[in-house]
């Protein structure tokens, strides 16, 4: 497992403070090993490569002379620096004194008040004394919190050199003040607010309790270690002698879980609380990588994205955790609280959501629904998908990132050259003037009784209807998309021509409404490989010729369209969507549609002249058997095509 680690590449320590106060020596010593006879006035810079420092970091370490820098080269030096060390001498006063009259006003003058350097204290020359001044800059630390700590030292003896170093380190890489508030000895409401969220997502069955198992999930994702089971002890022993109410039932509270890592940066154990934020995606400023929202993925042209197998399975676990019910749907209530470990619903659940997929009789998302939904985000908006899969704690499931849970489908350029298509996930584009039946034709998609939506006023524009359809015993995905078409004239954008299967409507009812989709079809379409289906809305009106030189029937001939198809919300039948999938799935099959098309008129034909001339039965069983011949000769027929087809593509 990758633990995420957006710490820095390198960091950069400057050394300050008054002349004489062993500046330049403690650098040479920590580098030669030894003191220094002869010292210079400044040191050069010194790097320090990442495989000998404790941390694995890069560290330049820059000196300061006041006998040869400049106060406007001090001043960009320290703005360049990530950490400063101030020194002071133990066995100087002054130096002590000058650290909070000269020296921490300097450094604060020299950077924003909302980004204030870390500081470490540093006295040198403890071999000189014999008492320490440790009790002095503590409260020298509770005035100024940009200090990190203080240490005591001796460049001559070399005592504690390297520990000098690796609070500075630490100070840049695992810092107190996001972390923690020294006045208020507490933890800071941004650190509160990402601990909260991390054990939300820890709580795996949402009983606002981490068990022994789930903690012992959080311990091998942030640390690659199990929990020993007497450190476990230990560790609750711990949380119950200070927050009562932190543990229940054995298991570690919310106030207990705080309490914890409030302890850890209180003994000096910050890089323990900011490896957990870590692997969380949280940055130094506390706030989600942009990285580990939206991880790079390279989408050829003509692919599309889709929900992964995996994505679908965390997506169902997610949905049942907060389905606290078990009623298969998410309620207001249940909803906001799935995502209050998100800055925001990814979409608005009284409008949105409900108007764009599947859900119950109480207007709530049901399981089908929630997966239509994340099914349509993550073709339409991709970098949002992977960025709410983050907030939400995938990646963090034994997944390395989001992109385990997205399929990159192939390109659709192959769908066609197969005449088949791979994709699971088809969009459809609803094209037609304004009042012609629509957004009810869309709206239809998502209600079992379309006859329910008889008489309703559409004032809400939803633009996507999403759920699914089977298409030869496969389930797939159709998203309609009404295109929304403001002015007659206006001319269509690539975004709003390019799609799977083109849905041109008309309304039967008004003679005046077909020109406009002959004429989107003959502009648009014609010369592209993107099935069309014509449609005739309201079915159930009486049927007006249309004033334009060929009619809906005679256009369709023309142009080796389908027929066109008559759809009415009273006649609650929903072939009309499986047909727009089955052509999404089969791109280049129109030749065989229009086959079936005429075979079934032929049929309709004869069955008319049987029923004239008194030759038609009633007996149900001569019925199935014929149902069962019809069926059988369809299929075969459509075989045959098939293998007409490839036969013929390889003579070509």
């Amino acid at each position: 497992m990758v633990t995420w680690n957006p710490t820095r590449r390198n960091v950069r320590i400057l050394l300050v403070g008054d002349q004489g106060v062993g500046k330049t020596s403690l650098i040479l010593s920590l580098v030669s090993e030894e003191f220094p006879e002869d010292v210079p006035s400044k040191a050069e810079e010194i790097t320090i490569p990442a495989n000998v420092t404790p941390e694995q970091v890069p560290t330049n370490i820059v000196d300061y002379s006041a006998l040869e820098q400049t106060d406007e080269t001090l001043s960009e030096e320290i703005q360049k620096a990530h950490v400063v060390c101030v020194v002071y001498a133990v066995d100087d006063d002054e130096t002590l004194d000058r650290i909070t009259s000269h020296w921490l006003p300097l450094i604060r003058g020299c950077c924003s008040a909302d980004q204030r350097k870390p500081v470490v204290l540093v006295g040198n020359k403890v071999d000189l004394v014999e008492y320490s001044t440790i009790d002095n800059v503590l409260s020298i630390m509770e005035d100024f919190p940009e200090v990190e700590s203080c240490v005591e030292c001796s460049a001559k003896t070399l005592h504690n050199i390297s520990e000098m170093f690796y609070y500075a380190q630490k100070a840049v890489l695992h810092p107190t003040s996001p972390l923690y508030i020294m006045e208020e000895q507490d933890l800071t409401p941004a650190c509160k607010k990402a601990l909260v969220r991390i054990f939300k997502i820890c709580d795996i069955d949402g009983d606002n309790l981490l068990n022994d198992y789930e903690l012992n999930l959080f311990q091998r994702r942030c640390f690659n270690t199990p929990l020993q089971p007497q450190i476990l002890d230990e560790v609750k022993a711990v949380i119950l002698k200070n927050i009562p109410d932190g543990i229940i039932n054995d298991a570690v509270t919310l106030k207990g879980f705080l309490f914890l890592h409030c302890l850890f940066v209180q003994r000096g154990r910050n890089e323990t609380t900011w490896a957990v934020l870590r692997r969380f995606g949280y940055n130094e400023n506390l706030e989600m990588c942009k990285e580990y929202l939206q991880p790079p993925i390279k989408i050829p042209p003509g692919s599309s994205t889709e929900l992964s197998h995996r994505g679908q399975q965390f997506l169902i676990a997610l949905f049942e955790r907060y389905d606290k019910d078990g009623d298969g749907a998410l309620s207001p209530d249940e909803h906001k609280m799935l995502f209050s470990v998100c800055p925001a619903a990814p979409w608005s659940y009284s409008t949105d959501i409900r108007k764009s997929c599947p859900i119950n009789d109480n207007g709530w998302v049901t399981l089908h629904g929630w997966l239509c939904r994340w099914t349509l985000m993550t073709l339409i908006d991709l970098p949002k998908t992977l960025e709410y899969l983050a907030y939400l704690g995938f990646n963090v499931h034994e997944n390395e990132t989001q992109l385990a849970a997205i399929h990159v489908t192939r390109e659709r350029r192959i769908d066609l050259a197969k005449r088949q298509s791979s994709r699971s996930v088809y969009m459809c584009h609803v094209i037609g003037q304004k009042g012609v039946g629509k957004t009810a034709l869309c709206r239809g998609f998502l209600v079992e009784d379309m006859r329910n939506l008889i008489g309703k006023e559409f004032r809400t524009n939803i633009i996507y209807c999403v759920n699914t359809v089977q298409v030869y015993g496969q389930e797939k995905h159709l998203i309609l998309r009404d295109i929304d078409m403001k002015q007659v004239l206006d001319p269509l954008q690539p975004q709003e021509v390019n799609c799977d299967v083109a849905c041109l409507v008309y309304d039967t009812s008004n003679p005046r409404s077909f020109e406009y989709i002959a004429r989107i079809y003959i502009k648009y379409y014609a010369e592209s490989k993107i099935p069309v289906m014509v449609v005739g809305t309201k079915g159930d009106l009486e049927e007006l010729r249309q004033d334009y030189l060929l009619q809906p029937a005679e256009f369709c001939s023309k142009y080796k369209l389908l027929p066109p198809h008559m759809f009415s919300l009273k006649n609650n039948k929903k072939e009309l969507y499986t047909k727009l999938a089955t052509m999404a799935a089969f791109p280049r099959f129109q030749a065989a549609w229009i086959l079936f098309y005429k075979h079934r008129l032929v049929q309709l034909w004869e069955t008319a002249h049987l029923r004239q001339f008194g030759l038609l039965t009633e007996d149900p069983m001569i019925w199935w058997k014929a149902g069962i011949g019809v069926a059988a000769a369809t299929l075969i027929g459509f075989f045959v095509l098939r293998a007409f087809q490839h036969s013929s593509s390889h003579t070509r």
